[in-house]
């Protein structure tokens, strides 16, 4: 595509693929898009492991890495070992999940022993855990670092200038832009509420155009329940220079979820998602299940800030997830995926290089059909 951030990125095509399964992002990269691996949950040396095997399969083709280190959560600025994180967990809430495990017919016993093994994404979160994490993304030749939840670290951007990486950050508002722009990123993601995982409150047709407007020179991509070339285009249309898409890979064969939840995704409708905080104290999207029911349940305690609903949760939906996995009902029931909107739009599951294909083949089509509109 003759654009200049494909030029600047070394990519054919626009289309950005955030995912946590380095055979996605290998295998869009390899497409001619960009895989941006999410590296949250891992720990440095997994993390390296990782991206080792993504440089080694992405045929020399650019990659990025994601992390999450949020401006506001619960800790942030202090020293907290694993014993001080494990203790701020209130007995209410782990009653509550324990509770939901047991009626789902789930083993609630030793949570805790799986919350210490968990620990480690609440760690990358803090500027101390992504230092760690940032000097082995470094060490890589990524060609795109990108952060979550309000401006990248100090040391996040001053990394990547030194080393020429561009640093991009997702919005969910006007003045997240602004502010963003202040700090000195170089690409925005305009993440509308169709997202699935974190997310804000502005939908993705009225976001685009709201940062395009005051994004100047720094290019935006558009995210959002965008799961087809049509839709980038339309974003396109509105100024964006791309589109960043997570949900989209998810039912595909490299994927990551098991195949019992590739299947809820698949027969989902726009409007089997939820926005909640039950996941991880911030607004996130994902499917509708028995689980995030409960949580809207009158008797379900409030969540908790972040990294402690995470750490109070994320291991009770590993059990389930495995469970689920392995055929178990209770668990099938339970099951959840950050996911977006846009989930009524996946209908088949494929390859990730065909998905990719795909959204070419579609935006092409949605770019010819408007031009017809203007012949004469």
């Amino acid at each position: 595509m003759n654009s200049e951030l494909c030029r600047r990125l070394g990519i054919e095509f626009p289309l950005f693929a955030f995912s946590h399964c380095r055979d996605v992002v290998a295998a869009v990269s390899r497409a001619g898009g960009m895989g941006v691996f999410g590296a949250v949950k891992y720990t440095p040396d997994e993390l390296r492991r990782e991206l080792a095997w993504i440089d080694a399969h992405c045929d020399g083709k650019p990659y990025g890495v994601d992390l999450i280190v949020p401006n506001a959560m619960a800790g942030k600025g202090m020293a907290l070992d694993d014993d001080a994180l494990a203790a701020m967990l209130p007995e209410p809430q782990r009653a509550f999940v324990e509770r939901l495990l047991a009626q789902g017919g789930l083993p609630a016993a030793d949570l805790d022993q799986d919350r210490r093994a968990a620990l480690r994404a609440a760690r990358n979160m803090s500027e101390a855990g992504a230092a760690e994490m940032l000097e082995v993304a470094f060490s890589f030749p990524i060609r795109l670092i990108a952060n979550a939840l309000g401006a990248p670290p100090a040391a996040m951007i001053e990394m990547a200038r030194a080393r020429g990486v561009p640093v991009a950050a997702l919005v969910g508002a006007r003045e997240h832009a602004l502010a963003q722009i202040a700090a000195g990123v170089d690409i925005l993601v305009a993440a509308g509420a169709e997202a699935g995982g974190h997310c804000g409150e502005v939908p993705t047709m009225v976001l685009v155009p709201e940062v395009v407007e005051v994004a100047g020179d720094v290019p935006v991509l558009a995210a959002g329940g965008i799961v087809t070339g049509r839709q980038m285009a339309a974003a396109m249309a509105m100024g964006a220079a791309g589109a960043w898409c997570g949900s989209v890979w998810l039912t595909t064969a490299e994927a990551e979820p098991p195949e019992p939840i590739k299947r809820k995704l698949l027969a989902a409708g726009s409007r089997d998602t939820v926005r909640a905080r039950s996941r991880t104290g911030k607004p996130s999207r994902q499917l509708r299940s028995a689980w995030t029911d409960a949580w809207e349940g009158p008797d379900a305690p409030p969540p908790l800030p972040m990294p402690l609903q995470s750490l109070l949760t994320e291991p009770a939906l590993a059990r389930v997830e495995k469970l689920a996995a392995a055929g178990h009902p209770g668990a099938e029931r339970l099951a959840t995926y950050w996911v977006g909107q846009g989930v009524g739009l996946m209908r088949a599951a494929g390859s990730a290089a065909a998905v990719v294909q795909e959204f070419k083949t579609d935006f092409l089509a949605a770019y010819e059909r408007l031009s017809r509109l203007l012949e004469e």
